[in-house]
């Protein structure tokens, strides 16, 4: 008797994406002795342990194995740390979070909402009794304690479990200390709430109201019993929550850090190291304003270290702003036309460069993610690259096309390269730029490689990723399916490997398969990104037009058969392709859409579109609900598959319901797929691998190929 294998929409969900089993979130210790990461057991195993590599002789060992910790128990979340786990869109389980002393000797994480620690070097790991439950538990940074927040309250003990006490409670409901707010995590990548200082002596502490926010409440229709769960969501127009910052020492001792906060809301980051004060950067509500504040820890006075301005917006970037060991402020900022590194008040890079994130920063150099600029010489298509930047030049530090990123401390570089021609991520271990030792990973190969050229289409070069069928021979055109993101933070042309696995998965149902990022998208240049400004619908769709249009010249491409599908911002532009350009898209797959523009949060709409308030005709114009090609009979309509899962607290499924109302109301023909407890992300197996094989049905019937 034979086994049938399994599926690709089977394998690409139990694996989740070909991931579990990867190593990731590393941490090299400072005197690049050791590296700290979180790998599962297999391609299939959820559960992340925490793992030590040992450079001196290039053996790995278990530091921390959730199974063993909880005796083999089911892992049993809070909300708060569910919440937490959707912001950051994590699907694993185990340690999927830890944090560590200066020394990495020693490692904090959260399990089943209990406080854990272990000791690197020994190898051992034991639960610490504390009132949970725990979120975000981290060592000061001389490893005698572990600070962590349990049911609001951000408290502190020792790191042999001594001495657990409260340093700041909620004072009512609404009120939380240590963790961030809905939009820091959902849209800053502000996912903290506090910060040690260097001396491990006291730390700043956000403080959140989200009293003036609206309670909106996300039900559970297939289960009618249960109560719905009550969420704060900052809905664009509406009020955020009330963050403050305050400096809290291990005896108690509050202190308030005082800036302008009715004109700079947002507490988008903060960093506190020993080259020099705190510093913090918030940003005006509009985002074209932001400061950079050093604070002094003992007054909680704070002083200006440089200010911006921008008529569009203030992009945010990982790993900075920050302190040089000598003092100098490194920040990433658009100027010039160009998005630079600049040190103290000098730009380090130009126009050859698009600075993607900090990585590191040393007294020798900088080390930066960056991909090439607009006027770099090779476009080098969905490539993201490692550099060392300082006074005297730039240097690259990853060679091979593809998409690096890297940490660094004593010496030793952890570069992860995801390439075209490999499954997954490699990942070296460099010193002195020599390789000196590999990190396994244990995911699955997923049996296929993507069949993709990357091109520019178009006037404006829109990069795209096009994937033909395995088996095409070359003899016939093939129906279109574009498959896009399409808007802002979501790159999805890029030189890799496993990103296009489920665009091949479409193309060898029959379609050729295009991947367009157009304008909006990073890893271009400033203007490319801000093109969208107050035109979010217009501007993206039509880049997904001229880029279909472009390459239909040198693919076999069938123009009477055109599909798009996407999930989210994706989702959107799918609705936005079969409802004002039915003369090009003639069906779409339209999952988690934003249709309603107002009912989406506040940092994210507001960046792009302004307040409502003062633009109510801008997001009429970008709104689909609101879409006169809803009601232009004269307009063919198009199949359209709505799917929404009821469990979204990010895009609700109001967004979903209102399309359809708007839909049915027009005589328009389409599906809605409810996914019953599921959230904006689909992790379920079951769910995720029929979600594909259902789109695909739609689409082949849709399109007429059945």
């Amino acid at each position: 008797m034979t086994t049938e294998p399994a599926s690709f929409p089977r394998r690409h969900a139990r694996t989740q994406r070909f991931t579990l089993g990867a190593p990731r979130a590393f941490t090299v210790a400072p005197d690049g002795s050791r590296v700290a990461f979180l790998r599962s057991t297999s391609g299939t195993d959820r559960a992340h342990q925490l793992w030590v590599l040992d450079l001196a002789d290039g053996t790995e060992r278990v530091a921390a194995d959730p199974g063993a910790l909880l005796g083999g128990a089911a892992e049993q979340l809070a909300p708060e740390e569910r919440a937490r786990r959707e912001r950051s869109r994590e699907g694993g389980a185990g340690i999927v979070g830890y944090a560590t002393d200066s020394a990495l000797e020693l490692a904090s994480f959260a399990l089943s909402g209990r406080l854990f620690a272990a000791e690197l070097q020994a190898g051992t790991a034991r639960e610490l009794p504390v009132p949970g439950p725990v979120i975000d538990p981290r060592p000061s940074p001389d490893g005698r304690h572990i600070a962590y927040v349990a049911q609001g309250a951000l408290r502190v003990v020792g790191a042999e479990g001594e001495h657990d006490r409260a340093l700041a409670e909620p004072e009512s409901e609404g009120v939380s200390y240590g963790l961030a707010e809905f939009v820091a995590a959902e849209e800053m990548s502000r996912t903290r709430g506090f910060w040690w200082a260097p001396e491990s002596d006291r730390m700043l502490v956000a403080r959140v109201d989200d009293t003036p926010v609206r309670r909106w409440w996300i039900s559970d229709p297939a289960h009618p019993a249960r109560e719905p769960q009550r969420v704060a969501y900052p809905a664009a127009g509406t009020d955020n929550a009330d963050v403050r910052l305050f400096v809290i020492g291990l005896d108690g001792a509050r202190t308030e850090v005082s800036w302008d906060r009715v004109n700079y809301p947002y507490l988008a980051r903060v960093h506190w190291s020993a080259a020099g004060a705190p510093l913090i950067l918030v940003q005006s509500r509009d985002q074209r304003g932001q400061l950079y504040l050093a604070v002094d820890p003992d007054s909680g006075a704070t002083r200006m270290v440089h200010a911006e301005e921008d008529p569009f917006w203030l992009e945010l970037f990982a790993g900075v702003p920050c302190w040089t060991p000598s003092g100098r402020l490194v920040r990433i900022a658009d100027e010039g036309g160009a998005r630079v590194l600049a040190v103290g008040e000098r730009p380090l890079t130009g126009a050859q460069l698009q600075l993607r994130a900090v990585l590191d920063v040393s007294d020798d150099d900088v080390l930066v993610s960056a991909s090439a600029g607009e006027e770099a010489e090779d476009p080098e298509i969905g490539e993201i690259h490692v550099y060392r930047v300082n006074e005297l030049g730039v240097e690259r530090v990853s060679q091979e096309p593809g998409v690096h990123s890297a940490v660094r401390a004593g010496g030793v570089i952890v570069l992860v390269s995801s390439v075209p021609g490999q499954p997954g991520a490699q990942v070296q271990v460099l010193r002195d730029g020599k390789r000196i030792a590999t990190v396994a990973s244990h995911a699955e190969p997923p049996g296929m490689s993507p069949r993709v050229t990357l091109v520019q289409g178009g006037a404006r070069r829109i990069p795209c990723a096009v994937l033909m069928p395995r088996d095409y021979s070359g003899d016939t055109s093939l129906p279109v399916l574009l498959d896009p993101y399409g808007g802002p933070h979501g790159q999805r042309v890029v030189a890799a490997h496993n990103p296009h696995l489920t665009s091949q998965w479409f193309a060898d149902q029959g379609f050729a398969v295009i991947v367009a990022d157009g304008r909006g998208t990073p890893g271009r240049s400033p203007a490319w990104e801000k093109a969208v400004r107050d035109d979010l619908a217009d501007v993206v769709l039509q880049d997904q037009v001229d880029a279909l249009h472009a390459l239909a010249a040198d693919f076999p491409l069938d123009l009477s058969r055109v599909a798009i599908r996407g999930w989210s911002f994706g989702g959107y532009l799918a609705a936005l392709g079969v409802l004002r350009r039915p003369d090009v898209f003639h069906a779409a797959v339209v999952g988690a859409p934003v249709t309603d523009l107002r009912l989406y949060d506040t940092h994210y709409q507001e960046r792009y579109l302004g307040h409502p308030d003062e633009q109510p005709e801008v997001y009429r114009r970008n709104s689909l609900i609101d879409d006169a090609g809803l009601v232009d009979a004269a307009d063919p309509a198009r199949p359209m598959m709505i799917i929404h899962g009821l469990a979204d607290d990010n895009v609700v499924v109001a967004h979903s319901l209102r399309l359809s109302s708007a839909l049915l109301a027009a005589g328009r023909p389409h599906e809605v797929l409810p996914l019953s407890g599921v959230t904006h992300m689909t992790p379920q197996e079951e769910v995720a691998e029929n979600l594909l094989l259902l789109q695909r049905d739609f689409l082949r019937k849709a399109l007429g190929l059945d």
